[in-house]
């Protein structure tokens, strides 16, 4: 495990398609190589894959708040206009990190969404769920391009910044 970003880069995911859909549709989406996790060492291998898998959109959701919480710090106490470079800063921050949380949730393998859903499912429905993932990335960009996927994670994104705006105090 490593904090340098080189070795997660996936010539395909994190390369190829961010840039044929920049110069195709105009916006970017893409992935990185999964943190391998070492199954044989968890005691309870489903329902642990299901903690590991929350891990990452709960880590986004949480800088998330904490993004939105010095928002509101320079806003409301140090005399910072919404128009400013650091509140604006702190405001994407913000929204990206609600969109990478709200995005990963989604039951689709490989995301860690998915993770939940096998952890729920009954044991005779798990096998063929999880052969979706070989397709899974080509399900997810069909999905955002000609189906509701866009607005599922908008709405989940919507839900999330509220009880962010509401874990952090509400509107100040």
């Amino acid at each position: 495990m490593t904090l340098d970003p080189i070795p997660h880069i996936d010539p395909v995911m994190t390369i190829l398609v961010p840039a044929v859909m920049y110069f195709s549709v105009g916006y970017m989406f893409g992935g990185a190589k999964p943190v391998p996790v070492q199954y044989h060492r968890l005691r309870h291998p489903l329902r642990d894959m299901m903690l590991v898998a929350i891990a990452g959109p709960l880590s986004n959701f949480l800088l998330a708040m904490l993004f939105l919480s010095i928002m509101k710090g320079l806003v409301y106490f140090a005399g910072f206009g919404f128009d400013e470079v650091a509140v604006q800063v702190m405001e994407a921050s913000f929204r990206w990190n609600l969109l990478l949380a709200a995005f990963n949730l989604i039951p689709i393998p490989p995301l860690d969404g998915s993770r939940v859903l096998t952890w729920i499912l009954p044991a005779s429905l798990r096998a063929g769920y999880n052969s979706l993932e070989r397709f899974g990335m080509i399900l997810i960009v069909a999905l955002m391009l000609f189906g509701p996927l866009g607005a599922v994670v908008f709405d989940i994104m919507l839900a999330l910044g509220r009880f962010a705006d509401y874990l952090t105090g509400g509107p100040w």
